[in-house]
């Protein structure tokens, strides 16, 4: 059961979830997959919503990527776990990626044994000059990188943008070393201002060492665990698929999806942006009126989390059981952290919360704050 005040978890905007269009497209797209829903999708899955995101890639990134190269996948995160699954597990490689990054990442690489070495990031993402001396030190010691993670755009859990200069650096550094790069855009289309991003890494690298991930929990809905994956050669690409043992994503939800999503994919967009927004900047007034004097936090471009770091003395696991007695409820820095380390920030998520339950929560929250503050 969710607290009332629940600003943990990265779910989307249920206000502009468009409820009746995704029913009328549901019952076009039973009525005319029928033959699909009776035999199983393949490791590839459901060729319109592969085509719809093609066209995605293509419209955002201009560049085009072919169909039969992309695979759906149940949620991002599966795609993130067969990468693993393909470059790392029963081997001593080691996964070089953000010191603070999704935390379903780090649960399904510590799961699957894979040791994972950390990268500072700051306010431009991942900190390639230490990137640098990090893959130097790990070749001086004879240890194989399985790959390169990063989330570029909006990371999670801090929100940076890597800027283009920083990504041509990332891109050399996986070149000079040989190393697959992964790249996860999950939330590349979640953006609030008018300023263009960077490209995607594949965007700027034609190399074949290059892995792309993308999720459509963050613009449409995490219930449909819709995700899909692609690589810059077919024998990475085959590397990956070959993993796959679950005859393949779920027929019905892909193709509902696409019903829905083939003639307005950007137009759901840029609404459902405008809801976040909304919620994004009354949870930044919130923390002005409650902690302006109190804490540092992140100012999101985009994504749908806020990074912020606490005062000198509260300690997060403290605050989390007093912010408990207020029904309030928010994700610990720890969790983000890939030694899960204590480390003195929590991350805020907006999504899923209404306005008044935004206003009153973060009232809650940073009654709590200052409190232990004044300890």
């Amino acid at each position: 059961m969710m607290d009332p005040f629940d600003f943990s978890t990265g779910t989307t905007n249920p206000d502009t979830f468009p409820v009746e269009e995704f029913a009328q497209a549901a019952a076009v797209a039973i009525r005319s997959h029928g033959v699909e829903l009776n035999t199983y999708p393949g490791k590839l899955g459901h060729p319109g919503l592969r085509e719809l995101m093609a066209k995605r890639e293509l419209d955002r990134e201009g560049v085009y990527i072919d169909p039969e190269r992309i695979m759906l996948t149940n949620g991002s995160m599966q795609a993130v776990t067969l990468v693993g699954e393909a470059f790392c597990t029963g081997t001593d490689k080691v996964v070089v990626m953000e010191e603070h990054c999704y935390a379903g990442t780090i649960t399904a690489y510590e799961a699957l044994g894979i040791e994972m070495v950390g990268v500072p990031v700051d306010g431009q993402g991942m900190r390639t000059d230490i990137l640098a001396n990090t893959l130097e030190e790990l070749e001086r010691r004879n240890r194989e990188v399985g790959f390169i993670y990063a989330l570029p755009t909006y990371q999670n859990p801090t929100g940076a943008v890597m800027p283009e200069s920083r990504r041509r650096e990332l891109i050399r550094l996986s070149q000079q070393f040989s190393c697959v790069l992964v790249e996860d855009n999950c939330y590349g289309d979640v953006h609030y201002e008018s300023t263009p991003k960077p490209p995607a890494l594949y965007a700027l690298d034609d190399g074949p060492n290059q892995v792309y991930i993308g999720s459509l929990s963050k613009i449409f809905a995490p219930g449909v665990r819709l995700g899909y994956i692609t690589a810059s050669s077919q024998a990475l690409f085959e590397q990956i698929t070959a993993r796959r043992h679950d005859a393949g994503p779920n027929t019905m939800a892909a193709a509902i999806t696409w019903e829905y999503l083939k003639s307005n994919l950007w137009a759901h967009c840029e609404q459902a942006n405008q809801g976040l927004k909304q919620k994004r900047d009354a949870m930044l007034e919130a923390l002005e009126q409650g902690l302006g004097n109190t804490c540092s936090w992140s100012q999101p471009a985009g994504g749908m989390f806020i990074w912020v770091q606490l005062p000198d003395g509260v300690d997060p696991l403290e605050l989390q059981a007093m912010a408990a007695q207020q029904d309030v409820s928010f994700a610990l820095g720890s969790d983000f952290h890939i030694r899960r380390e204590n480390v003195s920030f929590i991350r805020l998520a907006f999504g899923f919360a209404t306005l008044p339950d935004i206003s009153e929560g973060i009232r809650r929250l940073s009654n709590c704050i200052r409190e232990l503050a004044s300890r």
